[in-house]
């Protein structure tokens, strides 16, 4: 609450501290260019390369208010941040943006400029001085030219070969951090429930037993694949990305699998439940199979052979349990 009483309100800044607060502004953006420059570097050089040159930008800006403000105002520039003014558009630090995808950073970096160049032409609007207007207003008109600067330094660093290349690079992260635990675990959860599931049909003949089983079997084996694939590897040496990301990945797969097949014995009537729930399970498999032929690069012939014979052969083993 106390912080809340103590920011001020854009209205009630005086052209002073609209300075200072330009000027904290622009030191944070270029920091935030260069930690995702660096933070880029290795995996996407092309565009580690752009938004190197956006930083330095931004310095070029820093300098400009920072000469405008000792001219006016003399040497000493207080410290006013984006948190001490109510209602100013704010930034996420830095080291919170880490896990961003390449896409999510450069729509990122276009928001930040919008919201600078908005800034400046509230702040020129302001100032009563003709010299800080015109600086403001120009600073303004720079910020909405980014996005044509940008497409200048992507042109020059981010060529189509190197843009390719990085394009691939995102792919494989996205497939190994997101699509890889999704399909290992939508396979355990389609799969490794298909035995208990139909031997308690068969055996009971009873939908509502059939159904509890087959729900604590998809929760049991999400929450156990969830966690084995969280723990199992950091993702720093692998680069297969989050282990929180992927354990949820795996674990919602791994249930949604196994609910697939089990939430037709809500219906009251076993035949009728029982024909769904071999129609999903026959759905299940092939989608499958295509997810593997899709983001695996798996021949279908080979991902027929290994999901629906292999689901097919499990699926038999429960029904002839339950029979027998």
């Amino acid at each position: 609450m106390s912080l809340a009483l103590s920011r001020k309100r854009f209205a009630d800044l005086t052209e002073q501290e609209v300075l200072a607060l330009a000027i904290s502004s622009e030191e944070d953006d270029a920091r935030i260019y260069r930690h995702w420059a660096e933070f880029l570097r290795r995996d996407y050089p092309a565009t580690a390369a752009v938004f190197e040159g956006v930083g330095a930008e931004e310095d070029r800006h820093r300098q400009l208010l920072i000469e405008a403000y000792r001219a006016r105002f003399g040497e000493a520039i207080p410290v006013i941040r984006r948190e001490h003014v109510a209602g100013y558009f704010g930034r996420r630090p830095a080291w919170m943006m880490r896990n961003l995808s390449l896409e999510a950073i450069r729509r990122e970096a276009a928001l930040m400029e919008h919201d600078a160049a908005e800034f400046y032409a509230r702040a020129a609007q302001r100032t009563t001085d003709a010299g800080t207007r015109r600086l403001l207003g120009d600073l303004a008109a720079a910020e909405r030219g980014h996005e044509a600067r940008a497409d200048r330094l992507e042109a020059e660093h981010l060529t189509a070969a190197a843009r390719a290349e990085e394009d691939a690079v995102a792919r494989r992260g996205f497939v190994l951090t997101w699509v890889q635990p999704g399909l290992a675990g939508l396979m355990d959860g389609s799969v490794s429930t298909l035995a208990p599931i139909f031997a308690t049909a068969f055996a009971t003949q009873d939908p509502w037993t059939t159904f509890l089983v087959g729900l604590a079997a998809s929760l049991g084996a999400g929450i156990s694949m969830g966690f084995t694939e969280a723990a199992s590897d950091d993702g720093v040496v692998s680069g297969r990305g989050s282990p929180f990301k992927r354990g949820i990945a795996s674990g919602v797969m791994t249930a949604v699998g196994g609910l697939g097949h089990a939430l037709p014995y809500l219906i009251p009537h076993f035949w009728t439940a029982t024909t769904i729930a071999f129609v999903v399970v026959f759905i299940e498999l092939w989608a499958i199979a295509w997810i593997q032929k899709r983001w695996m690069q798996t021949p279908f012939w080979r991902a027929t052979l290994q999901v629906v014979v292999g689901g097919g052969l499990v699926l038999a083993v429960g029904v002839l349990i339950g029979s027998g």
